[in-house]
C-alpha cells in the first residue's frame, strides 16, 4: 500500500533527498493532495524539478537568444508561469486582471531591465507552490463544474483547466529542455 508523503523542498524548488530518486509521480501521493488532483500536483513538481536543475548555471549571455528561430529560454521561463497563473485564475472562476494581462504581452521581451535566470526561475518556483496550495484547497465535488476560458469565456472545467495546466507546462519544459541543449552546445 502506498503512503501519503509530505512534500519537502529546498529554496530552490528540489526536492532535499538527492539525486537518482525516481519521478515526481512514482514517488506515491502527496499528502493534503485530493486523490483526483495528484496527478496534476506529480506533473507541477516533476517540471519545478527538471527546470532547476536544467537552468541551474545557466549562462545569462543566452537567456534570450533563439537558436533556429525557436522560443528563448527567457520566454518559456516567463510563459511558464505565466500560463499557470492564468489557468489557475480560471479554474477559481476569476477573469484576469490588469497585472496578468501586462505580464502576457511581455512574456518573451527581455525588456530595459536585466531580467536574472534566477528571478525566472525563482518566480516559477513560486509559481508553482502557489498553485499546489490552491489543488490542495481544490473540492473535489468543484472538478466538473464549468469554467470560461479568456475573453470569449471558451468552455473548460476545473479539472479541464488543471490538467491543461499540468500537460502545458510539460510541454514547455520539453521545448526548454531542447533549447538549453542546443545554446550550451
Amino acid at each position: 500500500m502506498l503512503t501519503k508523503r509530505e512534500v519537502k523542498v529546498s529554496p530552490t524548488g528540489g526536492d532535499l533527498e538527492g539525486a537518482n530518486k525516481p519521478e515526481v509521480w512514482l514517488r506515491g501521493p502527496i499528502n493534503n493532495m485530493p486523490t483526483l488532483l495528484q496527478p496534476v500536483a506529480h506533473a507541477l513538481l516533476q517540471a519545478r524539478e527538471e527546470i532547476n536543475e536544467l537552468m541551474q548555471d545557466f549562462p545569462e549571455a543566452l537567456l534570450w537568444e533563439k537558436p533556429f528561430s525557436l522560443a528563448s529560454p527567457g520566454f518559456h521561463l516567463q510563459h511558464l508561469s505565466g500560463v499557470l497563473d492564468r489557468l489557475f485564475t480560471y479554474a477559481r472562476g476569476e477573469s484576469l486582471h490588469q497585472q496578468q494581462l501586462e505580464y502576457l504581452s511581455l512574456e518573451g521581451k527581455p525588456g530595459e531591465k536585466i531580467i536574472r535566470v534566477t528571478t525566472l526561475v525563482e518566480a516559477f518556483n513560486r509559481q508553482v507552490d502557489k498553485a499546489l496550495l490552491q489543488l490542495t484547497k481544490t473540492d473535489a465535488s468543484i472538478l466538473t463544474m464549468a469554467r470560461g476560458v479568456g475573453r470569449t469565456n471558451l468552455p473548460s472545467t476545473v479539472m479541464g483547466l488543471y490538467v491543461h495546466a499540468a500537460e502545458h507546462t510539460m510541454r514547455h519544459v520539453g521545448q526548454l529542455l531542447v533549447t538549453v541543449k542546443v545554446l550550451k552546445n
